[in-house]
């Protein structure tokens, strides 16, 4: 159970940086893309999710923020 509330979590974090950048709001994009690295980080550190799936979602999150600033 507590795995399912920090997952909902993440995909929440995960979520509001994704609608940020399709928006074209860069600086919230780029402060939800922090926010929800910052949370894949603490579900890796706890377990939650395996380093390599935490660390593809970073990359496609900073990839998508970044085609924003150009």
């Amino acid at each position: 159970m507590r795995n399912k509330a920090v997952k909902s979590s993440l995909k929440t974090a995960i979520r509001k940086a994704r609608e940020a950048a399709a928006a074209g709001d860069v600086e919230k994009a780029t402060e939800y893309q922090r926010a929800a690295a910052r949370q894949l980080d603490k579900a890796v550190s706890k377990g939650v999710i395996h380093k390599n799936q935490a660390a593809n979602k970073k990359s496609a999150l900073a990839s998508k923020v970044a085609t924003l600033k150009g």
